[in-house]
């Protein structure tokens, strides 16, 4: 099994959509709907990559910052180059 890629997040919760802000001091900045309230936003920003990187919500895994908007996600099926040709370019 390939080793998961780390793709470190600021999440923005309750923004007035869930959309890709931009890279910010090498995290990608994320808006989200979902309130920062028993982890909803965790569940909405790992729906949300999944879906923007075109892969399945179970290779989408938060591994840290559950409590802050400083996080990383595990992203699976993916390596490094394409994880980068998937999202805005820094």
């Amino acid at each position: 099994m390939p080793t998961p890629v780390r793709l470190n997040v600021k999440a923005l919760p309750n923004a007035g959509c869930d959309e890709v802000v931009g890279w910010h001091a090498g995290a990608l900045k994320v808006r989200t709907r979902a309130p920062a309230l028993e982890g909803r936003a965790n569940a909405a920003l790992a729906e949300f990559l999944a879906d923007h990187l075109g892969l399945p919500r179970r290779q989408v895994t938060l591994v840290s910052g559950e409590k802050s908007r400083q996080k990383s996600f595990a992203i699976t099926g993916l390596d490094a180059a394409e994880l980068l040709r998937r999202l805005p370019p820094a």
